[in-house]
């Protein structure tokens, strides 16, 4: 009756472990989603900075 129990135990400690490790990754999956969204917002914003760069600087280009 020992193994039987023993197994049991096993088995609900190896799915404890297995839910805590899924909220770990989940966790670190949500933090890289939203560093992802912060580098796309910052690239956007140096697109346009270059955008508005570049037009000023066509503008002078063509005032010569």
């Amino acid at each position: 009756m020992f193994w039987p129990m023993c197994a049991v135990a096993v088995g609900f400690l190896g799915l404890a472990v297995l839910g805590v490790l899924a909220v770990r990754v989940f966790l670190e999956a949500r933090r890289l989603g939203q560093q992802v969204a912060d580098s796309a917002s910052r690239i956007n914003r140096a697109a346009e900075d270059l955008e508005r760069a570049a037009v000023s600087t066509a503008r002078a280009v063509d005032a010569l």
